[in-house]
């Protein structure tokens, strides 16, 4: 041999010689001529088999290590293939097989009959192989097989440079093993291990290569499997044999990591919008941060541009998102959308953040919501808020300017600014204590409005004395506020001060126990608690009629909300309470897995004494003396089925208030069913509207690769259908395809009266070659809860699975 590199011939083997023999007549030989004898082959493709079952689940250990076949100087069988790199200044060992070897001049040789040629990462494999050892060139002819680094090459020749997995391929077919990528072509330029050019010729990602549901043609493709980037010029794309997409150049990910290109268009029909066609550009600029460029056509109101730009890094994370429509033709307006939205963390316990969002009117949410630029939900107030954050131990501070855009007739008060400080300690001798101060400087754009500045004081002490069964904790709270009024609404109460303060001082006794035992139901055995309670409220009555509602509103209704100290949240109010809940609760716990597998609450409020604070100053006392009686329920029955339920019941007017039931029935993924309900009962006092609503979403297969995906918000007072969303969704091998027809309810910034709309939402998702979301299936994942998303295309774990 001219260099280091060794050759082994796979040759016709004589009657009667064992491998042991072989191997020293091999000794003795440096060209063996054509032997008229069968084939060695039994070995080899044993060995074939076996390594490649192992391919993808690698080994270790003992079960590892090759196993001898022919004693300690014999052959060895290695259960699964190992890839050993090459030393400095080494070369490959290649290695030829044949049924029949020829010796060509002092430099070639020709494998006959299955020829092979393997070395490092390459394989060629032929009828008829000729080799240069002095050129390192392989000619290939007849069923050629070119093997590089896993992915396969299939032509009637090929002409490769061995080391350096160079060569090219006429009117192959080819397949990359990792990224499942396939295709043909009139020829095929390998460039290196990772590169490779196809001329004329198609790829496709679905593994039906034959008749694939889609696939790119185009002139020429530029494939690295390094970056795992394909690059189609002069491209098309077909779709069960329909061309749907056509670009001059088309940048792809061979696999699911983010490439710079042209994303599918997106197409959807809507009542308010017309035909709406989209055609994203994403430009992958960094690891850390990209952008997203969507030109948008929407035939009933123009041309709109839209852009997201996110960022990421170890400190700090954030995205901007605009839409910009000129000119709307239905509106006569130029119409508009901004959000940004920034979190930064400084170092010792200090953080910042923005969340900034404006818009040209409110029903840009709605009339132009798209998947990415703006939100899928209506809303009329818009959030403008910076602030600067503090966390160490027991202190807690946050500084922030919160200001908001709105729609309504009664907006939410601006915060310019606002610092709040909290402290808390637990367990200092016995006792836990804190306090939380509160500077707010209030202000609105509404005319003849009260505004202001409040400063608000709530220390606390308690003492919790907490035992395995059972607990007692005392505590004394103090609220004390005060205002400094710059402006005082014509509406505001007779004789109203600009500054003044009060004092509530507020004492609390929770108590409890608990008792446990084991139950058998049903053949199951459970750890059965019962946990009585009794909390004890006492708030004196203070005069806070002056008290403008700056961030107040009443609490809501729920089995947490009747054991807390105060039926209003914000610091504007509290009320005036002498009131004793009892409660009782037991619960069924799997005692294996600690897992809770049902509740039971009863809750009954006593007051002794009427409450006079009210939220409004005209609002009437209400006569509460008696008893309100709350219960809850939640339980989990077999596989995926769990309920819940409360309600609050009135007994001096015989009487539900309130209501919520629900229940969740997830037998697997893709297959979830809720049913909602919600009621409350009007107060004409404070303008609350009555709701009577029910509400049911599901998700659930109709055929193997077909499955339904609805939901229906429907009023029953009104009689209507207030929100509704229905679609199916086909799943294939490699490609997927939602439909969806979803109704919305909005509300006119000019008429203040509810309007709907229908749009009708269309997403093909082609996978492993793009995927880009229009917003359908973020409306399927908001819509029902327990949504399963479609599966992705799964590639190939190793270069050795499918190994030939």
């Amino acid at each position: 041999m001219s260099d280091s590199r060794k050759w082994i011939y796979q040759l016709r083997v004589p009657p009667g010689m064992t491998v042991r023999l072989l191997r020293r007549y091999l000794k003795r030989a440096s060209i063996v001529w054509s032997l008229r004898a069968p084939r060695l082959a039994a070995i080899a493709a044993a060995v074939a088999s076996l390594t490649y079952s192992q391919a993808h689940a690698q080994l270790s250990g003992a079960s590892a290590q090759p196993q001898s076949l022919d004693g300690p100087w014999g052959l060895r069988f290695a259960p699964q293939l190992e890839e050993h790199l090459l030393q400095a200044g080494e070369s490959a060992v290649e290695f030829g097989l044949a049924d029949m070897a020829y010796g060509v001049a002092d430099t070639g040789i020709a494998l006959k009959g299955h020829g092979e040629i393997r070395a490092s990462v390459t394989v060629v494999k032929g009828d008829a192989v000729y080799y240069d050892e002095d050129t390192d060139v392989a000619d290939a002819y007849g069923h050629v097989h070119v093997v590089r680094n896993g992915d396969v090459f299939v032509g009637p020749e090929a002409h490769m440079r061995i080391d350096a997995s160079e060569g090219y391929m006429t009117t192959p077919k080819y397949r990359f093993n990792l990224t499942g990528g396939s295709g043909s072509g009139q020829r095929i330029d390998i460039v290196d291990n990772d590169r490779s050019v196809v001329h004329q010729g198609t790829y496709t990602a679905c593994q039906c290569a034959d008749d694939p549901a889609w696939y790119v043609k185009a002139s020429r493709f530029d494939i690295d499997n390094a970056t795992n980037t394909g690059v189609a010029r002069n491209g098309v794309i077909f779709f069960q044999g329909v061309p749907i997409f056509a670009s001059p150049w088309m940048s792809f990910p061979l696999n699911g990591d983010r490439r710079s290109g042209l994303l599918p268009p997106t197409f959807s029909v809507s009542s308010t919008n017309g035909v709406d066609i989209e055609l994203p550009y994403y430009f992958n600029l960094a690891p850390n941060y990209d952008l997203t460029l969507t030109p948008r056509i929407l035939s009933k109101r123009g041309e709109m541009l839209s852009e997201n730009f996110r960022y990421l890094s170890p400190s700090y994370s954030g995205s901007l998102t605009a839409s910009y429509l000129p000119d709307d033709a239905i509106t006569k307006t130029n119409r508009y959308a901004i959000s940004f939205v920034h979190n930064q963390n400084l170092g010792d316990g200090f953080a910042v953040y923005a969340n900034y969002n404006r818009v040209s009117d409110s029903n840009v949410t709605t009339d132009l919501a798209e998947g990415s630029a703006v939100p899928l939900t209506s809303t009329t107030e818009f959030q403008q808020e910076a602030g600067l954050t503090y966390n160490n131990g027991p202190w807690s501070v946050l500084l922030r300017d919160q200001h908001w855009q709105s729609f309504t007739t009664s907006p939410t008060y601006n915060r310019e600014p606002e610092i709040d400080v909290k402290y808390a300690k637990y367990n200092v001798g016995g006792f836990d204590f804190g306090a939380d101060a509160d500077a707010t400087r209030f202000t609105i754009a509404t005319a003849d409005s009260t505004q202001g500045s409040r400063l608000v004081f709530d220390p606390y002490v308690s003492y919790p004395m907490v035992h395995p069964d059972w607990f007692f904790t005392p505590k004394l709270q103090w609220h004390f506020a005060a205002y400094d009024l710059s402006s005082i609404s014509s509406t505001a109460p007779v004789g109203q001060p600009k500054t003044f303060s009060y004092n509530v001082p507020t004492l609390s006794l929770d108590s409890g126990m608990i008792f446990e035992r084991s139950v058998r139901i049903f053949g199951t055995d459970y750890i059965q608690t019962l946990e009585p309670r009794l909390y004890y409220v006492y708030t004196p009555y203070r005069n806070q009629t002056f008290a403008p509602i700056f961030d107040t509103a009443q609490a809501d209704f729920g089995l947490a909300e009747i054991f807390t100290a105060n039926t209003f949240v914000g610091g504007d109010r509290v009320a005036d309470l002498n009131r004793l809940t009892s409660g009782l609760t037991t619960r069924f716990i799997d005692p294996s897995t600690g897992d809770e597998r049902a509740r039971f609450t009863i809750a009954q409020e006593y007051y002794f004494t009427n409450p006079e604070v009210t939220l409004v100053p005209d609002e009437p006392e209400t006569d509460l003396r008696g008893a309100d009686v709350t219960v809850g329920a939640s339980y989990k029955i077999g596989r995926g089925f769990s309920a819940e339920q409360s309600a609050q019941y009135d007994e001096e007017y015989d009487r539900i208030d309130d209501a919520t039931a629900g229940l969740t029935w997830k037998p697997a993924d893709h297959e979830v069913v809720n049913v909602g309900y919600r009621y409350i009962r009007d107060n004409t006092t404070i303008d609350d509207e009555p709701e009577n609503q029910v509400i049911v979403s599901a998700q659930w297969p109709l055929t193997r690769h077909l499955s339904s995906v609805g939901r229906i918000n429907y009023d029953m007072l009104s009689h209507r259908l207030i929100a509704g969303l229905l679609g199916v969704q086909y799943d294939a091998q490699c490609w997927s395809l939602g439909l969806a027809v979803q109704k919305y309810t909005e509300e006119d910034d000019t008429t203040g009266q509810p309007t709907s709309g229908t749009r009708v939402l269309l997403q093909l998702q082609l996978k492993g070659f793009s995927k880009v979301d229009n917003g359908l299936l973020e409306q399927f994942k908001a819509s029902v809860p327990g949504y399963t998303p479609l599966p992705s295309s799964t590639p190939q774990d190793s270069r050795f699975s499918n190994y030939e």
